[in-house]
């Protein structure tokens, strides 16, 4: 690790000023200035300082060589401190700044105001060790942290040559030194015990050795490496103490080395909310405190809490009292100071957050008050509550346990849980933020990087938009915007979607326009007491729960399982510490090597040695089934690989990470390694292929990194102001959030453009989406008896509300849900349903007689009533009389095709032809609607008959291509079975899941068990997926087009792992036969003929072989011997060492083929692979494209005729009767893709056309 070594303290000139002076005659002891007095940096040894050294036989410790007192080479260079080179006038003394040499980023000027802030004060006594914390950020935003211990000695009398003290005891005086350790990594625990040790070396030592103690302890931390993301912290021995490194939890986050609960000692949870407020809506913040090491430690903490959004802002926890002017910056900022300026910063600066950290106060420098918004009150309640649940006293932890006698044993224990809290700590800020943020995603679209920020704000609750109002126009809420917009799996992400809960996940499947839920408007009754907070599911519902079940649970104390669901997320205190569950990962250790004397070439090469030695027997004895801890073994051996020198080791080691953990892999590192390669070293790195393909791909990956930095913008919507084409219109409609399919906006641009030039007005489109936002502004409004909330459903919302009509079942409004009319009777209010869509026998407008007049009326006659419904709606009538059709039809088509989607779309074109009649009110308003009557026009243009054996068989159907602007291919399907035993509060769940792979390596994931999406999207490269295969309940193996093997852990559900061995398109997976519990194979085919057998725990390659032909397709292991198939017309069997044969004696099977342009199939018995003994034929078949075996059928997919018109079909075929049993009308595109659920179901996949998944059930 870079760590750089400083010292500080008094020139020594003004030392024997003050020496000479004696105590006795000094009535003040003064303050002197403070001066750098010596700079160690790395590097500390050099192969060329080596070579020298081999001359003069220099030993390990070269301290007598080099002997010179710090204090003789100030005199040397007088001009140092102040930033200025010697210029090496006085007699030789030019040589002296090599000894000097400053880290380029370090900036030494402010330096020694930092490390004294308080200034340097001359002491008659002895004073106690004090440290203090400083972080310096440069232009870029990078942080620099540093550990200061001021130290006292005796001064010295600087004329005595022999150093021996002259001065008597009484009047003896003492003067402050400034150590400074400064790191790029925040371990301020670890640097501050690092001190610690120093000083027990220094306090004995004489001045004469005081430097080279100092420098040989800087060269000592420079050969620490630093730990890698993940489960593996470094531990090294600095006599007298043992001091560990710890990781970082994962690469986006820093790695933690303080106690995060210090801001909860020092602050009531509602103060910190404020604080943490003035940080999100970027405040001036200024820290007080009379201990300079809390300023940093809170404020370090402060921006932890905070994460994943990042300051962006000044950040200087430490003003020196010489640097007070920097509180006048016009910028936000986070300052620290000593508490004695809290009045001359409050009265000379307006608008200053005040922070006492000793008093535990937040004010304001404007005012008695503060004027901060508050949090959201849905989360700052969440926050408050965890908070009171948190255990922060160490001794009521310890107190049945006895003292141990041995320091590192007490200060592992100290440690442990400190670690703990930490964690229990994060998790609840961490939950803050979520609950601020987390129904941002919903207002984001993804293809155009826009944030509808107007339409976001109008959907929170009044009392929270202050806060938001201030909060969306920051800098670091933009940031945050950038990374949900590129969809960042982090810390933030993962909370977000393990939180959501079922109902949300079901509704978040549907694409209609939102609506407050019955449950909702429910919850507007039950009175605000009773309830955590109504915000927490205002969006969505929770399908299972009545109106007012938050009631109660809330009034327990922490020491009780709370759980609250509350539709949009889950809520849950558990244990005595009301702690939110997060999985603690087994730590582990990597303890280095004892440190050899650090100033001296070859034995630090030795020493690396010895570290690279050390790694190599930890990962031959790490677990073969951990491939997490692997990586990081291989990470820090690739390290120290790095730093020694071993450039082709180093990237063989990185080839090894890459394969294991792509998350953790430095592409940095790896990309300026490869830039160093040597001429000779690059030959032998060509000749190794694996490493050879490493190369290329960093530098691919590093390109691809550059040009995706350049167009990271995000947009805020705004209406268009020119006239626009279709393109145009298209992109305006998805960014206002009011449609996505492109299919629809199509039909939208037509019903907007009826009879007039192919363009769209920009006051049209304002009119039209003033009336849309307008309507659903409106429906917040609904105020419903509590009749109709008692027969509606709990996810129901009202879409359309009429004007007051007469009906022939007296004066009211209808009203319009999404699966049903009802009328809200007028006078006594009261609820009365006219019809379900689907019991719609006839819909039509007639006229009824009123007066001498003939008022428009729509009659509707249903399957359940023998008198027609009639209302008299006037000139709203062509209106409902499309919009009732249109759902009527939707509805029947989402019965016959069990496709909830059909009605869900039908909605939205209804409410479509709401908003088209409401902008154009002209004579051809009701013509232009039409053109969004989609289902009631495929109704009249083809009847879509469903023929019984597929509506008997079809279960459901789902859509994968959710979200997207368009259906994608459904390439290949996966199902996982479910893993008993594992929690939903574990990381991942134990629920089966579906895996989806769409174009362009997009998998989708669906719980299986409710058909619920789970995950948007796993990115797999950016090719088509090939294949797809199930590995140890662990982990999915994805084959892809661009010849990688992906894989993605089931519980993190993210892909982190590639083997990169082919070299080519990667064609088919299968997993061997199970031998014992230890060896576990799985095989991969590519394009090209390539085989590779895997193991499965070390993902090593156990054996490889060729396959001669011109495209191999897949792989499939029956007995013992693996069958290849070939794009030709045959199959090859190979045992599974590789070797080709013919001959084998099995009990009778059967191997099943089919042609993808040929409408057979083809039965060949195993002993006699030459000619097929059965063909089957299948009726109105063009050709299969996949086939599986469930219980004793065969599943047959691929495309045919039905109703003269090109069909996705499947054929279901009896295994031993080899007839045709079942011809399935699946899809309306080409079936692409099968898999069986546990032999229940039967997953069918479509192509592009149609883009759905059907779920069949088999008999």
């Amino acid at each position: 690790s870079a760590v750089a070594c400083v010292v500080v303290g008094a020139a020594n000139e003004k030392l024997r000023e003050v020496h000479q002076v004696g105590t006795g005659k000094i009535k003040e002891l003064p303050l002197l200035g403070a001066e750098v007095l010596q700079v160690h940096a790395p590097p500390f040894v050099t192969k060329e300082s080596a070579s020298s050294e081999t001359h003069g036989h220099a030993p390990a410790f070269s301290r007598v060589q080099r002997r010179r007192s710090f204090i003789k080479k100030k005199k040397e260079r007088a001009g140092i401190a102040n930033g200025e080179t010697a210029k090496g006038s006085d007699g030789g003394g030019g040589t002296t700044t090599e000894d000097i040499s400053v880290p380029k980023d370090l900036d030494l000027i402010a330096l020694p105001q930092l490390c004294f802030p308080g200034g340097l004060q001359i002491a008659s006594e002895q004073r106690e060790d004090s440290y203090h914390y400083l972080v310096f950020t440069d232009v870029f935003g990078n942080r620099t942290h540093a550990v200061v211990v001021q130290y006292y000695r005796p001064i010295q009398d600087v004329g005595h040559q022999n150093g021996h003290l002259s001065s008597s005891k009484s009047s003896r005086l003492y003067t402050a030194y400034g150590i400074c350790v400064i790191s790029k990594y925040p371990y301020y625990n670890a640097l501050r015990d690092c001190l610690s040790c120093l000083l027990t070396q220094l306090k004995p030592s004489w001045m004469g050795d005081f430097e080279e103690r100092v420098k040989e302890f800087s060269a000592k931390l420079a050969l620490v490496p630093i730990p890698p993301p993940g489960q593996l912290h470094v531990v090294f021995n600095l006599r007298p103490l043992q001091i560990g490194l710890p990781s970082r939890e994962d690469k986006d986050r820093p790695a933690i080395d303080l106690d995060l609960h210090l801001p909860f000692l020092c602050f009531r949870p509602r103060q910190l909310l404020q604080i943490i407020t003035s940080l999100l809506i970027e405040q001036r913040v200024v820290l007080l405190s009379c201990d300079w090491a809390r300023l940093t430690l809170l404020a370090e903490s402060l921006m932890l809490f905070i994460h994943p959004l990042v300051w962006q802002h000044p950040f200087v926890p430490i003003l020196s009292r010489q640097m007070l002017d920097f509180l006048m910056a016009p910028t936000a900022y986070l300052m620290g100071c000593h508490l004695h300026h809290y009045e001359e910063v409050a009265a000379e600066t307006d608008d200053l957050i005040l922070v006492n950290i000793d008093d535990g106060t937040v004010s304001s420098s404007w005012s008695d008050g503060i004027d901060l918004p508050d949090v959201p009150l849905a989360a700052a309640e969440c926050f408050i509550k965890r908070v009171e649940g948190l255990q922060v006293h160490y001794d009521l932890e310890v107190c049945h346990l006895g003292d141990s006698t041995e320091v590192n044993a007490r200060r592992a224990q100290r440690k442990q849980w400190q670690s703990k809290l930490n964690t229990h700590i994060q998790n609840i800020t961490l939950e803050l933020i979520v609950n601020i943020f987390r129904e941002v995603h919903d207002h984001l679209n993804y293809e155009h990087r826009v944030f509808n920020s107007e339409e976001f704000l109008r959907s929170r609750e009044p009392a929270d938009q202050p806060f938001y109002k201030k909060v969306l126009d920051t800098h670091i809420f933009h940031s945050f915007l950038r990374d949900r917009l590129t969809r960042k799996m982090d810390a933030f992400t993962r909370m977000e979607l393990s939180t959501r809960t079922e109902a949300y996940r079901l509704r978040s499947m549907t694409e209609s326009p939102r609506r407050p839920t019955m449950q909702e408007l429910a919850r507007k009754y039950t009175s605000p007491e009773s309830r955590l907070s109504k915000r927490l599911g205002a969006s969505l519902p929770n399908l299972g729960e009545s109106g007012g079940s938050l009631a109660g649970p809330l009034r327990q104390t922490s020491f009780k399982n709370i759980q609250v669901d509350s539709g949009r997320f889950r809520w849950t205190a558990v244990g005595s510490g009301g702690q939110l569950r997060s999985p603690q990962r087994p730590v582990r250790f990597f303890k280095l090597p004892e440190f050899p004397p650090p100033l001296a070439y070859h034995y630090v090469q030795n020493y690396y040695q010895e570290m690279i030695t050390l790694l190599g027997k930890a990962i031959s004895g790490a677990a073969s089934g951990d491939s997490s801890l692997l990586a990081r073994y291989h990470y820090l051996r690739g390290f120290v690989n790095t730093v020694a020198g071993k450039r082709l080791d180093a990237l063989e080691d990185f080839q090894n990470l890459y394969k294991t953990d792509t998350d953790i892999f430095p592409g940095e590192l790896v990309n300026a390694l490869v830039d160093s390669l040597q001429e000779g070293e690059q030959a032998l790195a060509d000749r190794r292929p694996e490493i050879k393909h490493l190369i290329s791909r960093v530098k691919r990956d590093h390109e691809r990194e550059r040009a995706r930095h350049v167009d990271e913008g995000v947009k805020r919507f705004q209406l268009p102001k020119k006239h626009m084409q279709l393109e145009d219109f298209v992109r305006h409609v998805q960014e206002s959030g009011i449609v996505k399919d492109q299919g629809t906006i199509h039909r939208l641009f037509e019903a907007l453009t009826v009879g007039q030039q192919k363009q769209v007005d920009p006051e049209i489109f304002r009119v039209f989406y003033t009336f849309w936002k307008e309507t659903e502004a409106e429906a917040q409004e609904v105020a419903l008896p509590a009749s109709a909330l008692e027969h509606l459903e709990a996810n129901e919302c009202v879409f359309k509300l009429s004007s007051s009509v007469k009906t022939s079942h007296g004066v009211g409004k209808i009203a319009m849900t999404q699966r049903r009319l009802f009328l809200l009777t007028e006078g006594r209010p009261g609820y009365m349903e006219v019809t379900k869509f689907r019991d719609i026998e006839e819909v039509k407008i007639s006229s009824a007689p009123f007066l001498l007049l003939r008022i428009p009326s729509l009659k509707i006659k249903t399957t359940l009533r023998k008198e027609t419904f009639e209302v008299n709606l006037k000139s709203e009538v062509d209106l409902w009389h499309l919009m009732v059709k249109e759902m009527w039809a939707g509805r029947k088509m989402a019965d016959d095709h069990k496709d909830p989607q059909y009605m869900q779309q039908a909605l939205t074109n209804a409410l479509l032809m709401d908003a088209v009649v409401g902008c154009l009110q002209s004579q051809k308003a009701i013509f232009a609607a039409t053109k969004l009557a989609h289902f009631d026009r495929m109704k009249l243009e083809v009847p879509l008959m469903v023929p019984k054996s597929t509506s008997e068989t079809l279960k459901h159907k789902i859509n994968p291509s959710l979200g997207l602007t368009s259906p994608q291919a459904v390439d290949v399907l996966l199902y996982t079975p479910g893993q008993l035993g594992v929690s939903s509060d574990s990381e991942g769940d134990g629920n089966p899941k579906l895996w989806c792979a769409l174009s362009d390596g997009k998998v989708v994931v669906f719980d299986a068990a409710s058909w619920s999406m789970q995950q948007n999207q796993v990115q797999v490269g950016t090719s088509r997926v090939n294949c797809m295969l199930g590995v140890d309940r662990q982990q999915v193996w994805i084959g892809s087009q661009d010849s990688v093997i992906y894989i993605i852990s089931t519980r993190s559900m993210s892909c982190n792992k590639q083997l990169t061995d082919h070299r080519s398109e990667v064609t088919g997976l299968s997993l061997g036969e199970r031998r014992s519990d230890y060896l576990n194979v799985a095989y991969s085919c590519s394009a090209e003929g390539a085989v590779i057998v895997w193991d499965v725990s070390t993902l090593q390659v156990r054996k490889q072989f060729r396959v001669s032909c011109d495209r191999l397709q897949s792989v499939q292991l029956c007995n013992g011997t693996l069958w290849c198939c070939k794009y030709t017309d045959c199959i090859m069997e190979l045992w599974k060492n590789g070797m080709l044969h013919r001959k084998i004696s099995l009990p009778e099977e059967q191997l099943w083929t089919a042609c993808i342009d040929v409408g057979e199939l083809c039965v060949w018995h195993l002993r006699e692979p030459t000619k097929p003994f059965q063909r089957i034929q299948l009726p109105d078949c063009a050709g299969v494209t996949c086939l599986i075996k469930v219980k004793n059928q065969i599943w047959v997919g691929g495309r045919g005729w039905s109703s003269g018109k090109s069909r996705g079909k499947i054929y279901v075929v009896d295994a031993q009767r080899h007839t045709v049993e079942k011809e399935l009308v699946a899809h309306t595109d080409c079936v692409q893709a099968l898999c069986s659920a546990e032999d229940r179901y039967v997953l069918s996949g479509a192509a592009r056309e149609d883009g759905k998944i059907a779920i069949w059930k088999v008999e």
